[in-house]
């Protein structure tokens, strides 16, 4: 069988390319081999699944000890723990029955007893490990699909089953694995409380660990064994490419690749992958909503996700705390990350742009309907920035107040709007690379076109002070290696007339000429 890159599920040996999925656990076995009970959390499709039935795979070769993997995720609709718990405990003993190794055991000695209320969870893990001819190790995946009553029943028997295991058989070694650390497990612990605040009441956890990304060498590593099978290059600038768009999140590294494969290459496997390809694979990714994405944008619709997201747009000094149990939800999915001047960022380039996209995108629709000749565009194919600009503030004053938030981002909605219209511009021609952390007072945009560049800072008027933001912005245009940049400056004050507002204001900065932009 032809290998290939896998986005759906998980990866296995003989049909994937896929690097060695314990690699990025350093130590996980010896947790195992230690009897702890630990969680391990991780952004949804990292490889959670792969490395947890990869360890059960290679403890159960070694021998000394048994191991058994389980999912939950049938029980999520089930808050009552009377309906969650013998859901969960179904689906256990169903994948037991599907092991060769245990189904003759299971039916004989398990399948009896679950007619009765009283065979929960803790029953079930009891008598597999008095069942078993060594040592129990278990690992329990999508555990935070679990919620409410259900979860904390099936914590508190895990609880129980481990203080007591020195005189009733129970698994030595028992591992939660879901998307977030099991802080924040959707559960109503207390009244004024919608999660756990902590590992209580399953506070046994003697570790907590999650799953870090590919680094450039391992995405180079994986690409590499396509071209082992097909002879087909993935050149060295469209690793790199591949690398920098996705930071190393193993599903987008794995679409890009199939993309390049086998939409933009159509298996054609002499033609090599180019800088230019993983662009396109980019694109097409981003527009086909493909599970991963539709994800991610479902989660920008939730309130908690939007009060921390909100002000990285905006590069607002005042961000949720890092230790709200909102910021550290977001984290855990991977939304976003911190990056070396601890500041919170998009977790990669290519969710900058689904972010920012998405919520922009009833805006761009608009604009496809309005601006459907290309008044932007000069004769030598570059783009008329005086004239869009101009545009623009024309469009704003005419429509800002009819432009209301999407899904809550309210403070956002002008930033938003730009995008849209510059997305428009550069649809089928090029390309906007965006940047943005919190704490920035700014969104830093690259517009490229054709072979053209051009900067763009947005700004709030609240967050602009003409000397620093303008050396700033200077700053900014000297790393690009430009000598021009437009600066829109958001004005909100309601009791301003548009003629305060609207304005072209040309400044210079050490010898770059900045063109700012009032709305």
């Amino acid at each position: 069988m032809e290998k290939y890159f896998n986005i759906a599920g998980p990866c296995f040996p003989g049909e994937h390319y896929m690097l060695p999925a314990l690699a990025r656990f350093p130590g996980i076995v010896r947790f195992v081999e230690r009897k702890q009970y630990f969680v391990l959390h991780a952004a949804r499709q990292t490889g959670k699944t792969t490395a947890m039935l990869a360890l059960v795979d290679a403890i159960n070769a070694k021998g000394e000890m048994a191991a058994l993997y389980f999912t939950v995720e049938a029980a999520q609709p089930y808050t009552n723990p009377d309906e969650g718990i013998p859901v969960v405990v179904r689906a256990m003993v169903n994948a037991l029955l599907l092991d060769p190794r245990w189904h003759d055991m299971v039916e004989r000695e398990i399948v009896p007893k679950m007619s009765s209320s009283a065979f929960d969870v803790f029953s079930l893990f009891s008598t597999l490990t008095r069942l078993c001819k060594r040592q129990l190790a278990i690992f329990i995946d999508e555990i935070d699909a679990l919620s409410d009553g259900t979860l904390i029943a099936f914590l508190r028997q895990l609880r129980s089953g481990y203080v007591t295991r020195a005189r009733i058989p129970f698994p030595a070694s028992v591992a939660l694995v879901g998307m977030r650390n099991i802080r924040d497990y959707k559960a109503q612990v207390r009244s004024d409380a919608h999660t756990l605040g902590s590992a209580s009441p399953f506070n046994i956890v003697s570790e907590v660990l999650t799953l870090r990304n590919f680094n450039e060498e391992e995405v180079r590593e994986l690409y590499a064994q396509h071209t082992e099978a097909t002879g087909q290059v993935f050149e060295p600038d469209a690793v790199a490419e591949a690398y920098r768009l996705t930071a190393g999140q193993p599903w987008l590294v794995n679409a890009i690749a199939r993309e390049c494969v086998e939409k933009i290459h159509d298996f054609r496997y002499e033609e090599p992958i180019t800088f230019d390809d993983i662009g396109l694979a980019k694109e097409a990714i981003i527009r086909a909503r493909g599970t991963h994405v539709d994800s991610l944008m479902e989660r920008l619709k939730e309130e908690r996700v939007r009060r921390v997201v909100e002000p990285v747009i905006l590069g607002s000094e005042n961000g949720a705390p890092r230790n709200d149990d909102d910021c550290r939800y977001v984290l855990d999915m991977g939304l976003l990350k911190e990056d070396e001047r601890h500041a919170l960022v998009p977790s990669n380039p290519m969710y900058t742009e689904i972010i920012l996209r998405y919520l922009s995108h009833d805006e761009q629709e608009d604009f496809k309907s309005r601006y459907q000749t290309p008044f932007w565009l000069r004769a030598d194919g570059s783009l008329d920035m005086p004239a869009l600009m101009a545009e623009f503030q024309k469009f704003w004053r005419e429509n800002s107040e009819s432009h209301h938030e999407v899904y809550g981002y309210k403070e956002a909605m002008p930033h938003l709007v730009m995008m849209a219209f510059l997305q428009r511009v550069v649809n089928g021609g090029g390309r906007i690379i965006r940047e943005m952390a919190l704490g920035s007072k700014r969104l830093d945009l690259c517009v490229e076109y054709k072979t053209f560049r051009y900067a763009v800072e947005l700004k709030m008027k609240r967050n602009y002070s003409p000397e620093k933001s303008l050396a700033q912005f200077a700053g900014y245009l000297d790393r690009l290696g430009l000598n021009e940049g437009w600066m829109p400056v958001f004005d909100g004050d309601k009791s301003k007339s548009w003629e305060e507002k609207i304005f072209l204001r040309d400044e210079v900065v050490d010898g770059r000429s900045i063109h700012v932009v009032g709305l």
